[in-house]
């Protein structure tokens, strides 16, 4: 009768947590590699390939730059507003009589 390597027989030592895994059979790890190639063939499938979203990047850059004009007529506003301007006028010219 042969003796499986699987799972040796223990002794209890404390060394016996340590022990390496035994070694999985051929078949096990053929298949789990055949599972693996699999596996990233799916992931390569479902990649985005170039050419498939010439949309894309134009629907983007209008979204940008809408958001930007967004942002420009609200700094407009901001600056433009009586308050700011009153801080502005102070700023530069308390950095202006600085040097006197």
């Amino acid at each position: 009768m042969r003796e499986s390597t699987a799972n040796p027989p223990t002794t209890g030592h404390p060394a016996e947590s340590m022990r390496p895994p035994a070694p999985r059979p051929a078949a096990r790890t053929g298949r789990l590699l055949t599972r693996l190639n699999a596996w990233w063939i799916a992931c390569l499938a479902q990649r985005p390939r170039p050419g498939l979203d010439r949309g894309m990047s134009t629907a983007e850059y209008a979204v940008g730059t809408i958001a930007a004009c967004a942002f420009a007529a609200l700094l407009f506003k901001v600056v433009t507003s009586t308050e700011v301007q009153e801080m502005l006028t102070t700023l530069v010219n308390r950095a202006l009589n600085t040097a006197d």
